[in-house]
């Protein structure tokens, strides 16, 4: 079965990822913010290190409930930072925080950070046709435009390069090689929605 570059010769945790969830479209606010807060733990990372981690992150921030999140304090920030489960990073750890509170500025805004998030694809998970893993860029002129509104609203380690992996998770874009078993699926996935 042929796979992206990336997960061909992975760990278990890195195939199931590629396999089960990496380009799914994602609507579920629980999960976007997961995934805002895990790609932006995976900055100078990599993946398979955040993978390692996630059961972790899920400990440490309550399910990803983002109300909960954004009322952690100080002490609760310092107790993260002794976390072993997690990227004890400050700047990583009081982002997430940060980002939960402009998280639910963002929903009560528009309704839901799905409904936000997806405009930048104008609702539509774009199916992209790389051959190689070399075609895919790290950044495009849309997870530009999401870094820069995002930083509009005070949100933290939110890059375009960042933007543009949350929108592979996310199945904001469609970025498995054409080759891979997933992508004809994923294709498939992107037309219901």
């Amino acid at each position: 079965m042929k796979r992206c570059d990336w997960a061909a010769n992975a760990s278990s945790l890195d195939i199931q990822y590629h396999d089960e969830q990496w380009g799914v479209p994602v609507h579920d606010d629980t999960l976007l913010f997961e995934m805002l807060v895990l790609e932006g733990a995976q900055a100078g990372l990599s993946w398979s290190t955040i993978l390692k981690k996630r059961d972790g992150y899920r400990e440490a921030f309550a399910n990803f409930d983002a109300a909960t999140v954004a009322q952690y304090s100080d002490a609760q920030i310092e107790a993260l930072l002794q976390n072993p489960d997690i990227v004890r990073n400050r700047l990583k750890v009081t982002a997430a925080v940060t980002n939960a509170r402009c998280f639910l500025d963002v929903q009560e805004e528009f309704g839901s950070f799905d409904a936000y998030i997806w405009s930048f694809v104008d609702g539509h998970p774009v199916n992209n046709a790389w051959k190689t893993m070399a075609d895919i860029p790290a950044q495009t002129p849309a997870s530009e435009a999401m870094s820069k509104a995002l930083k509009k609203r005070g949100f933290r380690f939110v890059g375009p390069t960042i933007c543009y992996a949350f929108m592979q998770a996310t199945g904001m874009v469609n970025d498995h090689i054409v080759s891979c078993f997933r992508y004809p699926e994923i294709v498939a996935l992107h037309q219901e929605n």
